[in-house]
């Protein structure tokens, strides 16, 4: 079971995160998010969270924990990067 503690570290961080689009909105034009966009970086954000969580705590090598980690990080900006303006022109994002 995971720890209580990651959990609030792990939601704490999103929740950081998330603001930073939320204040933004407040003095520019530029930032347009809409609640679903919220709801999606919310359940990436915390997706990569948790598998990130599971993969320090359940991998023992350090050179697995950081290549696994790094792929995961980089899938995560992929994916992060086709939602927000369509890098690869999958139908994710919109295309």
């Amino acid at each position: 079971m995971m720890k209580k503690r990651s959990v609030i570290v792990i939601s704490l961080v999103v929740l950081l995160i998330l603001l930073i689009p939320l204040i933004g909105m407040q003095f520019t034009e530029n930032i347009k998010w809409g609640p679903m966009d919220f709801l999606v970086a919310a359940v990436l954000l915390f997706g990569v969270g948790f598998v990130l969580d599971l993969t320090l705590r359940k991998i023992k090598k350090p050179r697995s924990r950081v290549l696994i980690s790094i792929a995961i990080i980089v899938l995560f900006l992929l994916i992060w990067a086709e939602l927000a303006v369509g890098v690869f022109g999958t139908p994710l994002a919109g295309n």
